[in-house]
C-alpha cells in the first residue's frame, strides 16, 4: 500500500475505482441533484453494509435502492413490510412435495432486497433479517442457507407517521452501517426532474454500468485503504465521546467504530484516494452514529437530535494533527496567478 501523498499503483485497483464512479453517474440520471446521498449509499454498500432510508413519502428511496440494483447489475427483490408480513415470507419456507421436505427461497435471496417501509412489520418479522444482515445466511428448520453475495439490505421508513408502526429495536438498528435522508430537492432541481420524467422514466432504461465481480473487486480494493493509527484512535475517541456525553444515555459499541473505519474507508476509495483523511471519518459518523444513538429523557423533551449531538461530538474531539499534515502533503501545489 503507497503512502499518504502518492497514488495507488495498482490498475486493478484503479480500474474498480472508475467503475465504481460511473455507477454514480448512472444513477444521477434516475435521481437528480442527490450526489451526496448517492456516494454515502455506494459507500455504505462498498464497505459492506446495509442501509437504512428515512424520509418523507416520494422522496426517491425507492429509486435509489432500484437505480443502484440495476447500475450495478445485481438482483432486486420488494418487500413491503406490513403488519401481517410474516418471516416465512421473507426468508423461505420448506413444503413437502414428492415425498420430502423442499425448501423454497423467499425473495431474500438476492442480490438487492428493498425493505419498504420496515417499521410496518411486526418484530418477529423484522428479526427475521437480522441473521441475514449479520451473517450473511439463512437458518429454517435448522438447515442454514448460504445468501448469494455481494447481499445488500436497504430498507425505508416513514418519520412522520407513527400509527400502526412498530420501531425498529436498538440490535436491529445496528445491523444497519448507515442510516441516512434523501431530502427533497430543491426548484431548480425539481424542475429538471420534471423535464426528465414528462414521457417516461429514465429507471425503465437504466443499464448496468458494472456487474457482481466489479463489487466484490471494488470491496476488497476498499479494505486495503490505508487508516494510519492517528485516525483510528480519532475516530475511536468519537465513538467514546458518545458513551459520556450528558445528552446520551446509550452511547455506540464497538461495532460503530469498525463501522465509521469501513465507510469512511469507502468514502476515501470513491474520492480516488488509498488513505483515509479526517473529513472521510467525520461523514461517516454523520451516518454511522444517529441511529445507535439513545438520548436520554431531558434531551428527547428538549426535542434535541442525535445527529445535533453528533455535530456537537464532531466539533470538539480533537483533529490529529499528523492526519491534517498528511493531507496538506498531498494536496496538489497551488498554481501562480496571471
Amino acid at each position: 500500500m503507497t503512502q499518504p501523498g502518492t497514488t495507488a499503483s495498482d490498475p486493478h485497483s484503479s480500474a474498480a475505482s472508475a467503475v465504481m464512479e460511473r455507477v454514480q453517474q448512472n444513477v444521477a440520471r434516475v435521481l437528480v441533484g442527490k450526489e451526496d446521498v448517492t456516494r454515502l449509499a455506494l459507500a455504505g454498500i462498498l464497505a459492506g453494509g446495509h442501509i437504512l432510508l428515512e424520509d418523507a413519502p416520494g422522496t426517491g428511496k425507492t429509486m435509489l435502492a432500484r437505480a443502484l440494483a440495476a447500475s450495478l447489475g445485481l438482483d432486486f427483490a420488494r418487500v413491503q413490510f406490513t403488519p401481517d408480513l410474516l418471516p416465512s415470507d421473507v426468508t423461505g419456507v420448506s413444503i413437502y412435495r414428492e415425498g420430502q421436505f423442499q425448501f423454497v427461497p423467499g425473495p431474500i435471496f438476492t442480490g438487492i432486497l428493498l425493505a419498504d417501509e420496515i417499521n410496518r412489520a411486526t418484530p418477529k418479522t423484522q428479526s427475521a433479517l437480522l441473521e441475514a444482515m449479520g451473517e450473511g445466511q439463512v437458518t429454517e428448520s435448522g438447515v442454514t442457507h448460504a445468501l448469494q453475495q455481494p447481499f445488500v439490505v436497504i430498507a425505508t421508513q416513514n418519520p412522520v407517521e407513527h400509527e400502526g408502526t412498530y420501531a425498529l429495536p436498538e440490535a436491529q438498528l445496528d445491523r444497519f452501517l448507515l442510516k441516512l435522508s434523501v431530502g427533497y430537492p430543491d426548484l431548480e432541481q425539481e424542475v429538471q426532474m420534471l423535464g426528465r420524467l414528462q414521457s417516461a422514466h429514465p429507471i425503465d432504461t437504466l443499464g448496468a454500468v458494472a456487474g457482481p465481480a466489479d463489487l466484490l473487486a471494488a470491496q476488497r480494493a476498499v479494505r486495503e485503504i490505508t487508516v494510519s493509527p492517528d485516525l483510528q484512535r480519532y475516530l475511536a475517541s468519537i465513538v467514546s465521546a458518545t458513551r459520556t456525553h450528558s445528552r446520551i444515555s446509550l452511547g455506540a459499541g464497538p461495532r460503530a467504530s469498525l463501522g465509521i473505519q469501513a465507510a469512511a474507508q469507502a468514502l476515501a476509495y470513491l474520492a480516488g484516494r488509498d488513505f483515509v483523511t479526517p473529513d472521510d471519518v467525520k461523514a461517516a459518523a454523520r451516518g454511522v452514529l444517529p441511529h445507535r444513538l439513545l438520548l436520554n429523557i431531558e434531551a428527547r423533551m428538549a426535542d434535541v437530535s442525535a445527529a445535533s449531538l453528533v455535530e456537537e461530538i464532531l466539533g470538539t474531539v480533537p483533529v490529529p494533527v499528523e492526519a491534517v499534515s498528511a493531507v496538506a502533503q498531498a494536496a496538489p501545489e497551488p498554481t501562480a496567478a496571471g
